[in-house]
């Protein structure tokens, strides 16, 4: 139980970090233009009778024009540079969420400490004699180990964590007891 809280808490802090992260990006988002026709995609319905009642508008000028443009590229200009921030900070809250998960699979099941020493077993080259390569991660404490396939293959294999008994040395003479009488 201790395990999956330590991982919940981290995935929280994570969280409130970045949603932080996320608040501080909201006042730079641009506003909408103030002519609506400078808006991405902006859809008018014009009811005909209103058209035909109101003033024809005057026509353009050329300064009016470059003005429109230029307002038009300070906008493309500022949805850019928002959009580069929000990819930038999707891109870190993913690596921050996968090194948190990287970092509990590598954790002792109960005292929640880095596993250790990685022994490998196995062989590429003997795999019909000495079976597929795995690393095998160490408690410190003698908790248990952690038992992984070298290469993975596909996502059904998962790392298999095995408790010891509750003494580490019990467990190691039992196992090599199990290689002499063999």
């Amino acid at each position: 139980m201790r395990y999956w809280a330590y991982f919940a808490a981290k995935i929280v802090v994570a969280g409130a970090v970045f949603y932080g992260l996320l608040a501080l990006l909201g006042p730079l988002a641009p506003d909408e233009p103030a002519n609506p026709g400078l808006a991405m995609n902006a859809v008018r319905i014009v009811n005909p009778n209103e058209a035909l009642a109101k003033e024809k508008p005057k026509p353009l000028t050329e300064e009016d024009i470059k003005r429109q443009h230029l307002a038009g590229l300070e906008h493309v200009g500022a949805y850019l540079a928002i959009n580069v921030a929000l990819m930038v900070w999707f891109l870190l809250a993913a690596g921050t969420f996968y090194l948190i998960v990287r970092d509990q699979r590598y954790r002792c099941r109960v005292c929640l400490r880095r596993l250790r020493m990685p022994v490998e077993t196995g062989s590429r080259g003997f795999m019909l004699q000495l079976g597929r390569p795995r690393v095998e991660y160490i408690c410190p404490f003698g908790h248990g180990t952690l038992k992984q396939e070298e290469y993975e293959t596909s996502e059904l294999e998962n790392p298999q964590w095995t408790g010891s008994s509750g003494d580490m040395w019990e467990d190691l003479y039992a196992a090599s007891r199990n290689d002499r009488e063999k």
